[in-house]
C-alpha cells in the first residue's frame, strides 16, 4: 500500500515568510502509518509548493492532505494550500483524507470567518488527523464507521519517534526547522474570545522524556534546527497547581542538549505575559534556563492582543497593559545581551489582534501609545505582529467578523503608523548598523538576494547584490526597513569590492567611496582605517583577503 502525505499547512511564523519548516502533523502521520505496518519506503512526503512547481503524477492508494491555518500571514515562499487546490486533489484516485487545522474551518485572511469546507471525495478528519489515519487503516472498507477522536500523548510519543524519518523527504532538508510539541490546551479557567486552544481541552502535558526521545530520533535523521512552538505558553509547561515549574523546563532543555549536542538552533514560541507578570521569580528562572541552553536570536511571542481595557474585558483577555510591560522588562533583563547569532539572546514579540468585541477608534490609539512607551523606555521587542481576527465557529467571536470590516481603513492607517514609528526604530535597536548576523541562508533572488537565519520569526535580509543561493553567509547590517534589514555578506576584499558594495558599508557615503577606490590597494586594516577613513570595528568584519 503506497501512501502520499501532502503538507499544505503553514504556521504563524509565516509572517514575512516561514523558513523551511515542518510541523509535527506529517511526522505523527508517518509514525502512525509505520506502526500499522506500512514500510517507510512506501510513504511519500510532498509539500504543496513542490506539487505546484513540479507536475508529478500522483497515483497512491491513500493520500493524506494536511491543510488550514489558524493565524493568517504573508509569505515569502511557502503558501498554504488553497481551497481550489484541495478541490483539485479531491479528484485523485484511492482513499483521500483531509485534516489538520482545516477541521475548524477554512480561512484565508484576517477579518473574515473560517468557513466549513463543502467537499466531496475526501474523508474529513473531524478531530486529530493522525489518530484518524491510524484508525481508518483498519476500516478502509467502511471508513464511515471510524470514530473521530483526539490522539493521546502516549501515541504521539511513539509516532513522533517512528515518523522522524519523513524529514529526509522535505525539499529543504537538512536546513529544516522541526516544530516540537510540549502540550496543547489552555490552562486558564476562562478563554479569550477568538482562541481555538480551548477545543483541545485541558493541557495534556507530554512527558519530558518523550519530547527528548523525539528530538533524539530527529537528530539521528539529520535534524539540527528545532523550535518548541506547539504550546500556548511554554512557561506553563508541566505547571504544578497553576504555578510554573522551572525544574521541568531545565530538565527539558538540558535533555534536548544532551541528545542533540551539535544542534544549530533551539528556539521557542509562545509565552503568556500574565504568567511572567504574576510569577516573576519562577519566570525569571525559566528565562535564564532558556538563555543557558538555547541559541540566540530567540523570541518569546507574548499574546497581548489589546491595550484597551474595554476590549480586554469584552473578550476575556488575560493580561493588562501593565502586566505585559512587566513581562517585556523581565525578558529584556534576562535576554537583551547580544549572542553568537548577532542578535539578542531572547526578546519578547508582541501580538495585537484587531476586530475584537468592544473595539473603537480609541483602541488603536491605546495600542500605539503602549508600544511608544516600550520604545521610549529603551526596551527591545523583536517584532510586533498586527493582524485582524479570523473567527471560528464555536468561539465567542463567531458571528462578529463585521467588527474587522468596520475599522478596516483605520486598521491599515494605524498599521502603517506602527511600522514607521515603532517597528523601524525598534529594529535599528535590535539589529543596529554594523552588527553581523551569522548564518543567513539565501533563498531567492529578485533584483535583490533575500535570505533569513533559520530560527523563530526570522528577520528578512536583503543583500543588494546577487550571491549564490542556498548558502549560508554572515551579513553585516547596513540599513533597515519596517520588518527587514539590508546587509552585505562579509568578509570581502576591500581592495577588489565593486562600488555598489563599498557604498553599503556603514558610515561610508558616496563621496567617501571615491576616496576608498582611489586609495587602493591597502596593505592591511590599519592602512585602510587611516587612509580610507573606515571604522576599525567595521573593517574587522569586512576583512581583507
Amino acid at each position: 500500500m503506497r501512501v502520499l502525505i501532502i503538507d499544505g499547512y503553514v504556521d504563524e511564523p509565516a509572517c514575512l515568510g516561514v523558513p523551511p519548516y515542518m510541523a509535527p502533523y506529517p511526522r505523527y502521520i508517518a509514525g502512525a502509518l509505520v506502526e500499522k505496518g506500512i514500510p517507510e519506503e512506501d510513504i511519500t512526503y510532498r509539500t504543496i509548493d513542490q506539487l505546484r512547481s513540479i507536475k508529478e503524477k500522483l497515483n497512491y492508494d491513500i493520500t493524506v492532505v494536511v491543510a488550514g491555518t489558524t493565524v493568517p500571514g504573508k509569505y515569502l515562499r511557502a503558501t498554504p494550500v488553497s481551497q481550489n487546490e484541495i478541490r483539485e486533489l479531491s479528484r485523485l484516485g484511492g482513499t483521500k483524507i483531509l485534516g489538520g487545522p482545516v477541521r475548524l474551518g477554512f480561512g484565508e485572511e484576517g477579518g473574515t470567518s473560517a468557513k466549513e469546507l463543502a467537499l466531496t471525495g475526501f474523508l474529513l478528519a473531524k478531530k486529530d488527523i493522525e489518530a484518524f489515519v491510524f484508525d481508518v487503516l483498519d476500516e478502509l472498507c467502511d471508513p464511515g464507521s471510524v470514530v473521530h477522536r483526539m490522539r493521546t500523548t502516549q501515541e504521539i510519543a511513539r509516532w513522533g519517534k517512528t515518523g522522524a524519518f519523513i524529514i529526509r523527504q522535505h525539499p529543504d532538508y537538512p536546513y529544516l526547522m522541526c516544530e516540537l510539541e510540549t502540550y496543547r490546551g489552555c490552562p486558564r479557567h476562562s478563554h479569550c474570545s477568538f482562541c481555538t486552544e480551548p477545543f483541545y481541552g485541558k493541557p495534556d502535558y507530554r512527558e519530558i522524556n518523550d519530547v527528548v526521545k523525539e528530538v533524539s530520533a530527529l537528530y539521528q535523521h539529520g535534524a539540527r534546527y528545532f523550535r518548541l512552538g506547539r504550546q500556548p505558553d511554554l512557561f506553563m509547561y508541566r505547571a504544578r497547581r497553576g504555578v510554573p515549574d522551572p525544574e521541568a523546563i531545565e530538565e527539558l532543555y538540558c535533555g534536548i542538549r544532551n541528545v542533540a549536542p551539535e544542534l544549530k538552533v533551539l528556539h521557542m514560541d509562545n509565552a503568556n505575559p500574565v504568567t511572567l507578570a504574576r510569577f516573576p521569580e519562577e519566570s525569571r528562572m525559566i528565562a535564564e534556563t532558556i538563555v543557558k541552553y538555547h541559541t540566540s536570536g530567540d523570541v518569546a511571542a507574548l499574546g497581548m492582543e489589546s491595550a484597551d481595557p474595554e476590549v480586554i474585558r469584552a473578550n476575556d483577555l488575560k493580561a493588562s497593559p501593565d502586566e505585559v510591560f512587566e513581562a517585556i522588562k523581565l525578558l529584556n533583563d534576562v535576554g537583551a545581551t547580544r549572542g553568537e547569532s548577532g542578535l539578542p539572546e531572547l526578546l519578547p514579540g508582541i501580538n495585537f489582534v484587531h476586530g475584537l468585541k468592544g473595539e473603537t477608534k480609541k483602541t488603536f490609539e491605546l495600542n500605539f501609545e503602549f508600544m511608544k512607551k516600550v520604545l521610549d523606555s529603551g526596551l527591545m521587542v523583536r517584532r510586533v505582529n498586527i493582524r485582524q481576527v479570523m473567527t471560528f465557529a464555536g468561539t465567542p467571536m463567531q458571528g462578529h467578523d463585521e467588527l474587522a470590516a468596520k475599522h478596516k481603513e483605520l486598521f491599515l492607517r494605524y498599521k502603517e503608523k506602527m511600522r514607521n514609528e515603532i517597528d523601524m526604530p525598534m529594529l535599528r535597536r535590535v539589529a543596529p548598523a554594523g552588527c553581523v548576523m551569522k548564518d543567513v541562508r539565501t533563498e531567492i533572488f529578485d533584483k535583490i538576494t533575500f535570505g533569513r537565519q533559520l530560527g523563530t520569526y526570522p528577520l528578512l535580509v536583503g543583500i543588494p547584490v546577487q550571491v549564490e543561493l542556498n548558502r549560508f553567509y554572515d551579513v553585516m547590517v547596513t540599513d533597515h526597513g519596517y520588518r527587514s534589514i539590508t546587509g552585505i555578506a562579509v568578509p570581502f576584499d576591500i581592495n577588489r569590492a565593486p562600488l555598489k558594495l563599498l557604498e553599503q558599508i556603514p558610515g561610508v557615503g558616496r563621496k567617501q567611496v571615491g576616496k576608498i577606490v582611489m586609495g587602493r590597494p591597502y596593505k592591511d586594516k590599519e592602512d585602510a582605517a587611516r587612509r580610507a577613513g573606515i571604522r576599525r570595528d567595521i573593517l574587522d568584519h569586512i576583512g581583507m583577503m
